[in-house]
């Protein structure tokens, strides 16, 4: 027997419950590798599978948990083997598939990742699904031209996971960073990632009827879509690009082609769920030589099984700042 978070759904009103419950290793999914799971964390797609399920469950009772770092304890996979270390993010693992909300969990060996040198599995979901994607997002943007020196490169939604991260990394590798947030109270704590500029949400998130503005941003990681986009398109320099990570601002996006026309703007949308393993092992591998280790602790604020019901409303509320890691022998 071992300890994980279900959700369970009353078919009759339709609600879900969450609760830790002890259940057995027959009970888990059919897969090639079992995971004695160390450390998982908090994302807004876990608030929603834990709540209301947001049609991202899709058979109940759940084991929620995109996320999970830990030790194989069996595989039938010759790539791995018991004792390896190992990470697993997206592949909806914790939506479709149950996740890492749990002591253990068995999944496809193509979903996980060798923990990089560097790393151990506290530090990885330090950095979970939002990290990597943080840093897919800075992969993306180099890749596409950007270099030290530029200019300044804007993170939008900079207080959140994605947004914390990415600040943090472009700090290190020697960017100016200028972090947008609407939380004033924040500023010092983005400050301390690295960011040199503080960019107030209200001054950049209504749309303006001029397509183009001032060029100003080098780059962009944008968490959060919507108008705020769509205004940060116009005030692209030529050529730049722009990571689009989110939409905690919405999903439409009232913009013009005019940036993309008149200046050769791209917009490079980055998915970490099916993300190639290849580009996995990349971006793990530049996680554990260029995130600084300092900074991603300052993020960091820890959690057990028990704490996950209430953190999953939190989240959905925006409430949560920095990164929750579970450690689920807590």
């Amino acid at each position: 027997m071992f300890k994980a978070l279900v959700v369970t759904k009353d078919e009759e009103s339709g609600k879900t419950s969450a609760g830790v419950q002890e259940i057995t290793e027959d009970q888990l999914p059919a897969a090639e590798v079992t995971v004695a799971v160390e450390y998982s964390t908090v994302n807004y797609k876990d608030g929603l599978c834990i709540g209301p399920g947001g049609g991202l469950v899709r058979k109940y009772p759940h084991v929620p948990g995109i996320d999970f770092a830990g030790t194989v304890e069996a595989s039938e996979d010759d790539r791995y083997k018991a004792g390896d270390k190992v990470v697993l993010t997206g592949w909806r693992v914790g939506e479709a598939h149950w996740g890492g909300y749990a002591q253990k969990a068995r999944v496809k060996a193509d979903w996980l990742v060798p923990l990089p040198e560097g790393l151990d599995t506290r530090a990885a979901m330090a950095v979970g699904t939002a990290g990597f994607t943080a840093m897919l997002a800075v992969m993306a943007l180099e890749d596409h031209g950007l270099k030290t020196g530029d200019g300044p490169v804007l993170v939008t939604g900079a207080a959140g996971g994605v947004g914390s991260v990415a600040t943090a990394i472009l700090a290190h590798l020697g960017y100016e960073v200028a972090a947008v947030t609407g939380r004033p109270e924040t500023a010092e704590y983005l400050k301390s990632l690295g960011a040199s500029q503080i960019v107030p949400r209200e001054e950049i998130n209504e749309t303006v009827k001029r397509p183009l503005e001032g060029e100003t941003w080098a780059g962009c990681v944008d968490a959060v879509g919507g108008a705020m986009l769509a205004r940060v398109l116009g005030q692209m320099k030529y050529g730049a690009s722009v990571s689009a990570v989110g939409l905690a601002g919405g999903a439409g996006l009232p913009a013009t082609v005019i940036p993309f026309l008149l200046r050769g703007v791209n917009l490079l949308g980055i998915d970490s769920v099916m993300q190639p393993y290849d580009n996995r092992l990349r971006a793990w591998r530049r996680i554990a030589s260029d995130l600084p280790m300092d900074k991603l602790e300052a993020m960091v604020h820890p959690a057990t099984l028990s704490d996950l019901p209430q953190l999953g409303a939190d989240i959905l509320k925006g409430q949560v700042k920095g990164r929750v890691v579970v450690d689920l022998n807590g």
